[in-house]
């Protein structure tokens, strides 16, 4: 039986207590530029973080750390108590952007058999466990119907569902996703944070998700990591979200205030955004 699919139940263990990510001190750079310093913070297993702040922050920068694709300047960072590693397969990962071209003719539930096996595309018959691990993987996030077309044909949100369910059919641990809601009209958007939501709660999959706009997720979420101005500020959506929190993080005044819809407008810091990132 594939392993696709277990229950928080029987992810339990006494492993639970450890962090599924911990941050001391982290500082990150390239080419002598520092992206940002001084970071502590952590993750708890089964938590819903949003990753958000202005664009070029380094919001995908610590997609990179976790993925062992870059190493931190200084501090120390773990996933799951190590140190990150490339092709950690406790790691599934959905990044900024896939190119798929609309003559693309490569079946949905072909793309998700690489979540299991990942290999590239080649000859050979798939497996029926690996046939079995993406059917589930597909039903998971709702896309069952959508194994047997082709890429090229769908539409930007059943596309965010196919890639989920790649990342999700290796039975990840964590998901990082990588503005997964880009693009996407606020009914999709919506659609797809309450499958990744469902999963963090049935599975306790631990998921980061990079995002420009807050207010999709901001009912589901368990933290946000706020990152700007070359600093990290970290907590509950409640305790960052405020005008405090984010002026001292930006160093300059920033308003906080909600709008008649009950959504977060933030105001100031580089530029005003409507709880964007």
């Amino acid at each position: 039986m594939s392993s696709v699919g277990r229950s928080s139940v029987e992810r339990s263990s006494s492993t639970e207590v450890t962090a599924a990510i911990g941050a001391e001190h982290l500082e990150v750079g390239y080419r002598r530029k520092l992206v940002w310093q001084n970071a502590s913070f952590e993750v708890r297993r089964g938590e819903f973080v949003a990753v958000i702040g202005p664009n070029g922050a380094g919001k995908t920068t610590l997609f990179r750390l976790l993925l062992g694709l870059w190493r931190p300047s200084r501090g120390a960072l773990t996933v799951f108590g190590e140190a990150p590693r490339k092709g950690n397969r406790r790691i599934g990962y959905v990044p900024q952007r896939h190119t798929i071209d609309a003559d693309t003719h490569v079946a949905a539930e072909a793309l998700v058999r690489l979540g299991v096996s990942g290999t590239h595309w080649g000859p050979g018959l798939p497996t029926r466990a690996q046939r079995a691990a993406a059917e589930q993987a597909l039903a998971a996030v709702g896309a069952s119907e959508l194994a047997s077309r082709s890429l090229g044909g769908l539409s930007g949100g059943e596309l965010q569902r196919v890639f989920l369910a790649e990342a999700l059919a290796g039975d990840p641990e964590m998901l990082l996703l990588d503005e997964p809601l880009s693009n996407l009209d606020p009914r999709r958007s919506r659609e797809l944070v309450e499958v990744v939501h469902d999963l963090v709660r049935t599975r306790r999959v631990t998921t980061l998700l990079v995002a420009h706009d807050i207010n999709p997720l901001i009912k589901c979420l368990d933290k946000v990591i706020y990152i700007a101005n070359g600093n990290v500020a970290t907590g509950s959506p409640g305790t960052v979200l405020t005008s405090e929190s984010l002026t001292e993080l930006y160093g300059v005044p920033v308003e906080v205030l909600h709008d008649s819809r009950g959504n977060i407008v933030i105001v100031g810091g580089e530029n005003p955004h409507e709880g964007t990132a």
